[in-house]
This record gives structure tokens, sequence and C-alpha cells, in this order.
């Protein structure tokens, strides 16, 4: 029987620490109240140096979809060529955002569960003058990680004149990157693996994304115009839309968490925790949705046995039950298996708690596992890295 509120272990959002959720409950005071002013310009300053960023940082209210529509209509104007590239539903997501635009659009689709490789990239890059290419880091529905910084660094030697926009919704505070690879435009929201409530979009851009949009002609869109928000984000004293004054109190403490642990060590440690989940669900004969080389540190697909045959709803519901909350898949995987966030400010506890859930589920689901054998290969796993 579940008792309390179950762990939440989807892909976003994610485990607040106490301390973030301190400060979302704090007194709402004015946007230019000089002790807001003060975190916000911090804040700022912060993620531009630990994501190596050349330009400017946009936080601002809103969804990561959002920021995705934000990421891109900034660098491309009507009739550009604009490649994107999809691994899953979300790089889907981002081909019907750029297909409502005035872009000529080309696209490359990957197989559920693998990933666009850099040499179809290029190639596809090779065929006309691209304005802007536009990829998922991490694909939240397939748990693919793209190899980014090959792609990166390709778009830079051989493509320099291309706009390299990246979906880091899933990789922002979990996976490496850095706008230095030769990125442009990386676009996350607070929900993820930076371990906030869902309220904020952000959007790292390269100074010559920047000087993109300010060399085009005004935009359709008003709220997501960089040009509207720069002066903001270089004086936060300026206003254009209300900025979510306790969100930003959370996202600062939250830097403040990453930089306590290191920006690397987090990373690290997000990879470790990826690597014993898997391990310990594959001791339980659950297989997942990608093979190891193209697996994301921050969400992991699991398809569930043939044999014996597992009803997807029943089983997520007594996961749920037992104290766990994973999510469902999306499109292709739909019905399939079930989907783990692993991202945030999560601990081993965490792991603890998720594994016995997903054993125990399994028992009431008629799937004879060995109670405590996924517990032991996930810590075997930690314990060996």
């Amino acid at each position: 029987m579940l008792k309390g509120s179950p762990l939440v272990m989807v892909p976003g959002p994610t485990p607040i620490a106490r301390s973030i959720q301190d400060q979302m409950g704090r007194e709402t005071i004015s946007f230019n109240d000089p002790r807001f002013v003060a975190v916000f310009n911090s804040l700022i300053a912060d993620m531009k140096s630990l994501w190596r960023c050349d330009g400017i940082v946009f936080i601002v209210a809103g969804s990561g979809t959002m920021a995705m529509e934000m990421g891109i209509c900034n660098v491309a104007g009507t009739g550009e060529n604009v490649l994107v590239c999809s691994n899953g539903h979300f790089g889907d997501r981002f081909i019907d955002i750029c297909a409502r635009k005035n872009f000529s659009l080309d696209t490359i689709k990957a197989q559920w569960g693998t990933s666009v490789t850099v040499d179809e990239i290029d190639k596809k890059l090779s065929e006309k003058k691209y304005s802007a290419l536009v990829t998922t880091h991490i694909e939240t529905s397939t748990g693919v990680e793209l190899p980014l910084r090959q792609v990166a660094e390709m778009v830079r030697r051989k493509h320099p004149d291309v706009i390299l926009v990246v979906d880091g919704v899933a990789s922002a505070g979990a996976s490496e990157f850095y706008m230095d690879w030769g990125i442009d435009v990386m676009l996350t929201c607070s929900q993820k693996g930076l371990g906030i409530s869902p309220g904020l979009g952000i959007i790292w851009a390269s100074q010559r994304a920047i000087d993109k949009r300010q060399s085009m002609p005004p935009i359709s869109e008003s709220y997501a115009d960089f040009v509207k928000w720069i002066p903001v984000m270089k004086d936060t004293m300026q206003y254009w839309g209300t900025p979510s004054v306790n969100m930003i109190w959370a996202l600062a403490e939250a830097i403040r968490i990453i930089k306590d642990e290191g920006l690397e060590e987090r990373i690290k440690r997000h990879k470790l925790f990826s690597d014993a989940i898997r391990s310990s669900l594959s001791a339980l004969g659950f297989r997942t949705g990608t093979e190891e080389a193209l697996a994301s540190p921050s969400v992991t697909v699991f398809f569930y046995p043939e044999n014996p045959k597992i009803d997807d709803a029943a089983f997520r519901s007594a996961v749920y039950e037992e104290g766990a909350h994973i999510g469902g898949c999306l499109g292709v995987f739909a019905g399939k298996g079930f989907r783990i966030g692993h991202m945030g400010n999560i601990t081993t506890g965490t792991l603890v708690t998720l594994i016995a859930a997903i054993e125990r589920a399994c028992i009431r689901c008629g799937y004879d596992v060995a109670l405590g054998s996924g517990l032991a290969a996930m810590q075997k796993a930690i314990v060996s890295m």
C-alpha cells in the first residue's frame, strides 16, 4: 500500500532538494528589489561561466517547448535553409515547431532507439547552404544520447557558417556539454537535470547567435525575441516580461548545489548512477531501449521481458503504489516498457528506494524475480566504479 508521496523518477520533473523548495517558498518580492537583482545578476554570470558561454544566457518564465521556439526563431529567418535531426518524439516536436515557420526545412530521422550519425549530418549539410542545424542532445523518449561534441566539432570544421542549435532539455546538469565546443544555441528547462520545478526556460546563446539575431529583420515572435530580452539579461533592473522571482531564487540555489558538487563531478555521478540502474534492471530481466554506446546518463527506456507478458499500465501502477513514480513510453515504444529519469539531485538512497519498489511490483504483477537481486546488482555496480 502506498504510504506518503511516491518518489518521482519520471524523466522530469525530478526530485527537488529541500533547500531548493525553501527558495520557491520564500516571500515573493518585486523583480527590481535590490535583493533579487543581486541574485539574478550573479546567477546569469554563474551560468555563463559554468557552461563557457561567450554570449548571453536567457532565463525566462516558460516551458522547455517555449525554449525550443525561442532557440530557433532568433537564428533563422524566412526562406532560410534549416536542417532538423530527430532521434525520437522530441526531435519530431522540433520538426513541428520549424515546420510552422517560413523556413526551407529538411529533416533526418533516426530509427527509434538509435541516433543520427555525424556522417549523415555532414553529408546532408554538404548538399546545400544551410543557415541552421537543429538537433537533440539527449532524446527523452528513447534515452539516446547524440555524440554532440563530435557533431559540433564537425560542423565548425566543415560547415562553419551553420548555426548549431541544440535541445539540451534532458542534458543540462546531467551530461557534458560546453558552448565553446562550437554550440551556438543550447536550451533547457528547470525541471530536469537542474532539479527544480517546471517553470523556467533557459537558453545559452553564443555571441555569434546574438550577432545573427541582430542582423535579422524583426521576427514575428514577440515574447521569445532575443532583442527584447538582451537588455534585461545585461541589466536585470530592466523590464520586458515579469521574471519568475521565486523560480529564479530556486535556480540560483540549484546552481549553488552544482558548484558545490562540481559540474564535472556531477556529470560523473550521473554516469555512475545510470550505469547502476541499468545493471540493476538487467539483473531483473529488463532490457534497455538503446545500445550501451548511445545510452544517456539522464533517462533510460526499459522494455518488458517477453515471457511472462507484463501489462504496462498495471506494472507502472504497482510501482507507484510501492513508492516510486516511473514514466510510460511514447510513440513507437508506447506500451512496450517504461522510462526512468535518473537525473538531478538524486542519491544512492534514491536508487535503493526505486529498485526496491520495482522488485516488489514485479512480484505483485506475477513476474517472479529473486527479491534483492536488483538491489545487489545496483550496489555492486556502485561499489565497483
